[in-house]
């Protein structure tokens, strides 16, 4: 069956997630479940992404119906082995924005596609090369965006993308929080 002739129910509020599947042409429903993401302490950073997508899909398994694919999924920051999350503050955006100044570091996004009967997931994984930021430009960038919602204090669809990331490898839409090539690959498959 084609991808894109799926029934998919999204477990997740982003809009930048549902922004993605309608632009890819998917069709979907939105039905979340609130779930605590945390995820234990000795799991190696590159795992937490895909863990938090299989609790999140687990969690809201009974909203699907015979026939539909739940799709839930989540994305980490992460430079020298350490897990950039949301901001709790701006002086923690700071830190943040900080932090990636004129680094390279891995957006992951983890995946988890669920039905009845079965579970698949997999993971989305890109390089982001930022240039270097003044305090200025960070203090600009929260001010104007407010990214507190954002893994890694930023989004690369706004003024840090376009301005501020000299190159990526990998996809640009797993960095917005959804490998949709590799959605599209599992799905046809599923």
């Amino acid at each position: 069956m084609l991808a894109l002739q799926r029934k998919i129910i999204l477990a997740s509020k982003s809009p930048r997630r549902s922004q993605l599947l309608s632009q890819a042409g998917f069709q979907f429903e939105i039905k979340t479940k609130e779930v605590q993401e945390d995820f234990p302490e000795t799991m190696p950073v590159e795992d937490v992404a895909e863990y938090l997508a299989i609790k999140k899909a687990r969690a809201s398994k009974e909203v699907i119906k015979e026939g539909e694919i739940l799709l839930a999924a989540d994305s980490v920051v992460i430079l020298n082995n350490v897990i950039y999350g949301k901001p709790k503050d701006r002086a923690d955006a700071q830190q943040i924005l900080k932090a990636l100044s004129g680094q390279q570091h891995q957006v992951i996004t983890g995946v988890c596609l669920l039905s009845q009967n079965k579970q698949v997931s997999f993971s989305g994984i890109s390089k982001v090369y930022f240039k270097e930021l003044t305090t200025e430009e960070i203090d600009f960038y929260i001010d104007t965006y407010q990214p507190y919602d954002k893994a890694g204090a930023y989004a690369i669809q706004e003024w840090i993308g376009l301005c501020k990331i000299r190159k990526i490898e990998g996809t640009y839409a797993n960095i917005m929080g959804l490998p949709v090539d590799l959605v599209f690959e599992h799905l046809a498959e599923f």
